[in-house]
């Protein structure tokens, strides 16, 4: 399952005009196909302002890996903290049968 992943690219504000344009053209002709890019001149007069340009695009391999790895060790580390308190209360959780897969609990 590929999902996508939200991208940005900041640019300085002290930019020329035509700069700016050349920058802007560079960055729409790399962008993927589908990637619903958007503009937004964030930041303020204290800590400058900058130009934001945020797009999505497809994760990478490597970048899904890591998002396994997380996502198999929180999963995990869930199923530990039941299991502890469920001990604690000396009750025991299971899945309901059926469409909706309730949890219910049977003391």
């Amino acid at each position: 399952m590929s999902r996508r992943v939200k991208e940005f690219v900041d640019l300085a504000d002290h930019l020329s005009i035509d700069e700016l344009i050349q920058k802007l053209i560079e960055i729409r002709d790399g962008l993927p196909e589908s990637a619903d890019a958007e503009l937004r001149l964030r930041g303020d007069d204290v800590f400058g302002h900058r130009i934001t340009i945020s797009y999505f695009r497809q994760q990478t391999k490597e970048e899904a890996e890591i998002e396994k790895r997380y996502a198999d060790a929180g999963r995990e580390a869930k199923e530990r903290d039941l299991e502890r308190l469920q001990a604690e209360l000396g009750v025991e959780c299971y899945a309901a049968p059926g469409k909706r897969r309730k949890l219910r609990i049977a003391a």
